[in-house]
């Protein structure tokens, strides 16, 4: 889906076009948000800011996406939006907007603050498969490559079942925040056909192999996704062990 194999993972309030920018000399992707795009999920995003958690609140949540989006059209790398929503309909209009980009969509079934989860979105989508499978549907019937960040860890979650529901809705990612479950990686990737990106706690090239070993197709680097000596070391790691023809 992307060379190489190295995502930068979304961080809120931080990760916009510039954010991307300055690191496309080490990823070969980009999750740009979270951001919540829908009236639930962004009165949700303003009690977060109230106890001075960082959020996108743009004015207009789409117009933002797009702009962003734009933004980054001269960067040699694949951008993606990761968005919240508390509802489906916004997701169509995102959808399209990645669409007309040539950006993946990232459904947020991840976040687990207990305002998000207070409204329905975040890690909440992972505990309704139906819901969730709805949410990619829609995204891929829109036009958009779509898939789903999702967490490990999450009571009554069976993580492999989740993956089989949203490839069959029409995913064709997941992105898996594998907390300290790493090896719930390999069940996900062997439950589904899907491009499996690995995230948490990559750093460097022991971190790199055991995602690999795994099953992961990519890996994928968060809170130090602004910094250019983790990137280098994770960016050769990735070279070395998921560049297209590496056995």
């Amino acid at each position: 889906m992307f060379e190489p194999r190295l995502a930068l993972a979304s961080l809120s309030g931080a990760a916009d076009a510039d954010w991307a920018r300055n690191g496309a000399d080490y990823a070969g992707a980009a999750f740009l948000g979270g951001i919540a795009i829908d009236p639930e999920s962004r009165a949700a995003a303003r009690k977060l800011v109230e106890r001075d958690r960082e959020e996108f609140l743009p004015e207009d949540p789409l117009a933002f996406v797009d702009r962003e989006l734009a933004a980054l059209e001269d960067v040699p790398l694949q951008p993606a939006f990761n968005v919240r929503s508390a509802t489906v309909d916004p997701v169509a209009d995102a959808a399209r907007i990645c669409r007309e980009r040539d950006a993946f969509l990232e459904i947020n079934a991840h976040c687990r603050q207990a305002e998000l989860c207070a409204v329905g979105c975040g890690e909440t989508l992972l505990q309704d498969a139906d819901r969730l499978a709805d949410y990619v549907r829609t995204a891929a019937d829109a036009g958009a490559t779509v898939g789903v960040k999702v967490r490990t860890e999450v009571p009554g979650v069976d993580l492999p079942a989740v993956a089989r529901a949203i490839d069959d809705a029409g995913a064709s990612f997941v992105h898996v925040d594998a907390m300290d479950s790493e090896s719930v990686v390999a069940d996900v990737a062997d439950a589904a056909d899907l491009f499996v990106i690995a995230n948490n706690g990559v750093r460097d090239d022991a971190s790199v192999r055991e995602y690999v070993e795994y099953g992961a197709d990519a890996v994928s680097v968060g809170r130090p996704s602004d910094n250019p000596v983790v990137l280098e070391r994770v960016h050769d790691a990735v070279r070395r062990r998921l560049a297209v023809g590496t056995p």
